[in-house]
């Protein structure tokens, strides 16, 4: 299982594809791991190498001490690109992992050729909120708040339909470490980029679901007016549409890096 020991944190990460072809980083939500990617695998893999991670605080990746910060997430992907001296890459991330991209795009500009930001916005949900859920988790446990989060990713005729594939997600959010989770709901709590984003000069693609209750499409629309030149694109599903729809999410987003 490959690590790589960072600053202050111990990251699991996983290639795929073809080494010498360009490379893709690919950035997990919260309450998943990298294996929220699997529908993407095969087909991206065709045109790139595939570095996918656990972001900290979950999967197999360390959980540090006390709440996170979106920056810290951030630049965990550099110091990530450096232990493996990646130069320049281009980077998917997928709520909390669009929040990341997003500080990317805003940071360090110059390591990436594209970002595609998806399901995501520029501030996600109010402190109340991420506060009840932290509190939540850390009395209750991750099988506390699995119910209400899955019925926000999915919608109820995928959930109805593809019992399998939610299951499968519905165990890897149940087996993340509900610290490593509260301290990651702490960074989106606390993360509010709608003005930085406006210095954003790497090619981004915004990617939303239509049934997103979670991040809208008035979100996502608002990233697409904010950040300089960056495309919009709305597909079939709610949060996870990555997984809802893979078939739409793999063209969209493989037209746009490969444009």
């Amino acid at each position: 299982m490959p690590i790589a020991k960072l600053q202050d944190v111990k990251i699991h990460y996983e290639w795929a594809g073809t080494a010498g072809l360009p490379i893709l980083v690919f950035c997990n939500g919260l309450g998943t791991n990298l294996h929220m990617w699997d529908p993407q695998i095969a087909t991206f893999s065709k045109h790139f190498r595939i570095l996918r991670y656990d972001t900290r605080g979950h999967g197999q990746s360390e959980v540090t001490p006390g709440p996170c910060t979106i920056e810290q997430l951030g630049q965990d992907v550099v110091h990530l690109l450096d232990s493996l001296r990646l130069d320049q890459v281009n980077f998917c991330g997928l709520s909390m992992g669009g929040l990341t991209g997003m500080s990317l795009g805003t940071n360090a500009a110059q390591r990436f050729k594209k970002l595609a930001l998806c399901s995501t916005a520029a501030k996600i949900g109010t402190a109340d909120t991420w506060n009840t859920r932290i509190h939540t988790v850390e009395t209750g446990g991750m099988k506390a708040v699995a119910e209400a989060v899955l019925a926000r990713w999915f919608t109820l005729g995928f959930r109805s339909s593809h019992t399998v594939d939610v299951e499968r997600v519905r165990e890897m959010l149940q087996s993340t470490n509900p610290h490593g989770y509260a301290a990651n709901c702490a960074a989106v709590r606390d993360s509010d980029q709608r003005t930085t984003i406006r210095s954003i000069n790497v090619p981004c693609l915004i990617v939303v679901g239509k049934d997103d209750p979670g991040t809208p499409p008035a979100e996502a629309q608002f990233l697409a007016s904010t950040i300089p030149g960056a495309k919009y694109v709305e597909l079939p599903g709610s949060h996870l549409c990555n997984i809802e729809s893979p078939e739409h999410f793999n063209q969209k987003v493989l037209d746009f890096l490969l444009a």
